[in-house]
């Protein structure tokens, strides 16, 4: 078994090389900032158990190895240009929970969510995706095993009463040189 930063690079070192080569008809300005891809996805993965990293993993290999790009999957759905892949309930439930996280972060934290995506999908527009389309089509690239694991860890989180959002940014905050949460939310204050 490989440690859990271990895990967490061979995952975004794929994810890296699916996420570069996912087609567009223009090249997505955020396709050159490859690490903050890295860093915003490590800081995702950071909160998950390695149980559900290694499913994950398994996921990526799987589709590697059939010639799949999961990320061309997922910003295919987020844009509405393919049907729902999949239809695992646990989507919805996964979806609900972290939906509650963000809208506490937005609370807690209104200066440094500022810049980040609208919430619902209600308020996805030709030129910006909310956190709640961007998570659904995400998702639907998720095997039932690894949407399992990862509803088991966020279960888990909300028993212990903890915002796995929060940890997160904790995450994001601290690779970013900051001392809190509260210290980088009073940065973006302007």
């Amino acid at each position: 078994m490989k440690d859990k930063k271990e895990i967490i690079e061979h995952i975004v070192e794929i994810e890296l090389q699916m996420f570069l080569s996912v087609p567009t008809e223009h090249k997505a300005s955020c396709q050159d900032y490859p690490e903050s891809f890295l860093l915003h996805r490590r800081a995702q993965f950071s909160a998950w158990s390695d149980d559900t990293l290694e499913s994950y993993l398994a996921d990526l290999n799987r589709a590697t190895d059939a010639g799949q790009n999961l990320m061309t999957q997922k910003y295919a759905r987020m844009e509405d240009l393919i049907p729902r892949k999949d239809t695992n309930s646990l989507i919805d439930e996964i979806v609900s929970i972290q939906y509650r996280w963000q809208q506490e972060m937005i609370k807690k934290y209104p200066h440094l969510m500022a810049a980040g995506r609208p919430l619902s999908s209600e308020d996805d527009s030709l030129y910006r995706t909310s956190f709640e389309t961007y998570l659904r089509g995400e998702l639907e690239t998720y095997s039932d095993k690894t949407l399992s694991l990862l509803y088991r860890d966020m279960t888990g989180k909300v028993a212990d009463g903890i915002n796995m959002s929060e940890e997160i940014y904790e995450f994001l905050a601290h690779e970013m040189g900051y001392t809190s949460l509260e210290a980088a939310d009073q940065a973006q204050k302007r």
